[in-house]
């Protein structure tokens, strides 16, 4: 067994522990802790799989050439625009972004472009601002996407930038 491995063992077991130790001696902090833990899990239960099941048709259907042209190296400003709405309208989080984005990067995306996407995914999600929309007005959440959107767009542009010049590649996964 490797040293990470061990780490990784140890950290869980330890996590567990003091879950059990949190029920058994009435610890309300710990308590809580497992609670949320359980709850978080089964959202991602409920939410994973159609995600994961909707990333593999896009990786069967969509073809290379149709996000190159789209998110690629020669789309400009367009896929720039693409990764908004796109990241806009995508359900999930930030943990169905990264996969997609992932998958976006292998048919040939712009990195600039995928981290647009990230970055709107995160931050310009059409439920979250309707949301936010109820309750800071609509004032604030115009303000908050017109300062938001041009940022998100420049640092993935300028990171993009670097990283490619650093010949950044994400991680291949086992």
């Amino acid at each position: 067994m490797k040293r990470n491995d061990s780490i990784k063992i140890a950290g869980i077991a330890g996590y567990l522990l003091f879950l059990i130790l949190s029920f058994a001696c009435g610890f309300n902090p710990g308590k809580e802790i497992g609670h949320n833990f359980l709850s978080f899990s089964i959202d991602m239960l409920k939410l994973l799989p159609c995600a994961f099941i909707l990333i593999g048709l896009f990786e069967v259907w969509v073809k290379r050439e149709t996000v190159e042209r789209h998110f690629g190296e020669e789309s400009g400003i367009r896929g720039y625009i693409w990764a908004l709405l796109l990241g806009g309208t995508t359900v999930g989080g930030l943990y169905v972004s990264f996969p997609v984005a992932y998958s976006l990067y292998g048919k040939g995306a712009k990195l600039g472009i995928i981290l647009t996407y990230i970055g709107a995914s995160g931050i310009c999600r059409v439920p979250m601002a309707i949301f936010e929309t109820s309750f800071m007005g609509i004032k604030f959440t115009i303000i908050r996407l017109m300062v938001s959107i041009p940022l998100v767009i420049l640092t993935s542009i300028a990171l993009g930038d670097y990283l490619v010049k650093r010949n950044y590649k994400p991680v291949k996964g086992k």
